[in-house]
């Protein structure tokens, strides 16, 4: 989590929840009364990548993503744009700015928190064992989440609950 600067005393938390109260009230509505979305799914999610090669060894060799595709970066002369399966036709896309300084990771508003990545729960275990033997430091939760950085400091969740759900609840 990033650093907070403010303390639950500094924050008046009925209040933050009568404001969840009254965007669901105004915005969610039931499963049957829902529009169709008008997109087909996530194409992919581009991250940013200080080194190809360890980047792809930690998704595909520690991880089991397969490397897809290598290619040049069409909008940064030498800079490559690459892809992993994550599953369901879904992508995990990186690009690397060789001799462009752009500084560590950070998450920023408008930034990414972290990427939470539906995995078989039998594969769940696999992966966790595997950031255990690969040395990644890792936190799971509620049995079916875990949280780690990838190489670049991105935070990654792999969560054994099936597309749709989180920790039992629907949430499509």
């Amino acid at each position: 989590m990033p650093a907070v600067s403010t303390t639950e005393n500094d924050r008046d938390l009925s209040a933050l929840e009568a404001a969840r109260a009254r965007i669901r009230e105004a915005h969610l509505r039931p499963t049957g009364q829902r529009p169709a979305s008008t997109a087909r799914g996530l194409h992919h999610t581009a991250l940013i990548s200080s080194d190809v090669e360890r980047t792809v060894r930690f998704y595909q060799d520690v991880l089991g993503f397969p490397l897809t595709e290598l290619i040049e970066n069409r909008d940064y002369p030498g800079s490559s744009h690459f892809f992993f399966d994550i599953g369901n036709g879904n992508l995990l896309a990186f690009f690397d700015f060789p001799g462009l300084d752009v500084g560590p990771y950070a998450e920023v508003l408008g930034g990414l928190h972290h990427m939470a990545i539906s995995v078989d729960p039998q594969r769940w275990e696999q992966l966790v064992q595997r950031l255990t033997e690969a040395g990644v430091v890792h936190e799971v939760h509620s049995g079916v989440s875990v949280y780690f950085r990838d190489p670049d400091g991105a935070r990654i969740e792999l969560i054994a609950d099936p597309l749709g759900k989180m920790y039992g609840s629907k949430v499509l």
